[in-house]
């Protein structure tokens, strides 16, 4: 599985440029690259920007969102509805691209097909576009949304700058960071848990004072009391020794839950629960204006809400 990052105002070239600067060994410059285009029902934009959170893949895989806006009356022209669909553009290594896209046509039902990409004709008079080759890419769609046989860019798919989604495997990026904290001589040393030490009991019986114990360590005191002797009551060698009783203080601490949950999944969970209190359909969650919203706060952290939504929602 992967984990997504979002990287404003990106390229695919830029993206191609610095990969290696970026992501060093977890890039490899020689892998075969396919680039698709996926139509996305709108409600379901969300789930897509997070997909690769649940998809094996060995390469990192770059998707950028494009919104067609001035030329958005050629798509209607041909009868298809802009305001339906999301229009991903997917970088991504060929070796992962059946992975990626499995579940979506096996279990979704997505289907497969021919777009011819184009430049948008110049009478429409978008502020500096540019021409290109008209050229076909291979094209997935929801079973949902029409069919479409060509479709316009103001520039070229390189070109298109907007919100790069890249999906980096998950063990070679935990490795990588490994790495660069190692490099950096960061985040690698953990102090060891402090013990609280034992008390010696001696033949003659004596007050133990216990050290102190840490205050996240749950430790068991077993304070030592003998029992009353007589007077004139002396021990002697070899006489059986006063029995020992033992009592095991629980600290408070013990049954304490530290909730160290970070404040952003405190408000996911809540706003998530709030959607399943009004009746709200999973598939159509991520499309609501309140969890939108703490979604960007929470990427721009990197911190990952789609294993929380999957555990609350299944």
């Amino acid at each position: 599985m992967g984990i997504t990052a979002m990287i404003p105002n990106m390229t695919f070239k830029q993206l191609q440029d610095e990969a290696n600067s970026r992501w060093g060994e977890i890039w490899d410059s020689g892998a075969d690259r396919i680039r698709v285009l996926l139509l996305i029902p709108r409600t379901q934009r969300k789930l897509l920007e997070l997909h690769g959170d649940m998809i094996e893949h060995g390469q990192p895989v770059m998707a950028i969102f494009h919104r067609p806006r001035v030329e958005a009356h050629l798509l209607e022209e041909v009868g298809f509805d802009p305001r339906l669909a999301s229009f991903q553009f997917l970088d991504i290594a060929s070796a992962d691209l059946g992975p990626w896209m499995q579940q979506l046509v096996t279990q979704e039902g997505w289907l497969r097909s021919i777009v011819e990409i184009a430049p948008v004709p110049f009478v429409v008079d978008i502020p500096n576009q540019r021409t290109f080759e008209r050229h076909n890419i291979l094209c997935f769609r929801h079973a949902d949304l029409p069919s479409l046989s060509n479709y316009h860019l103001p520039y070229p798919i390189d070109a298109l700058v907007g919100k790069a989604f890249v999906s980096l495997p998950r063990r070679q990026a935990a490795e990588l960071a490994k790495q660069q904290a190692e490099i950096l001589g960061v985040g690698l040393a953990k102090p060891e848990p402090v013990k609280a030490e034992v008390p010696v009991v001696t033949d003659t019986p004596e007050p133990v004072v216990p050290n102190p114990v840490p205050e996240m360590e749950v430790a068991f005191v077993t304070e030592m009391v003998p029992e009353p002797m007589g007077e004139a009551s002396v021990p002697l060698p070899g006489a059986p020794q006063p029995e020992v009783e033992e009592s095991v203080p629980l600290p408070s601490k013990a049954v304490e839950v530290v909730n160290d949950m970070p404040e952003i999944e405190i408000e996911f969970r809540g706003i998530v629960q709030t959607l399943l209190d009004e009746g709200v359909d999973p598939s159509e969650m991520m499309s609501d204006p309140r969890l939108e919203d703490v979604q960007e706060r929470a990427m721009a952290i990197d911190f990952e809400t789609w294993p929380v939504f999957m555990q609350m929602v299944t």
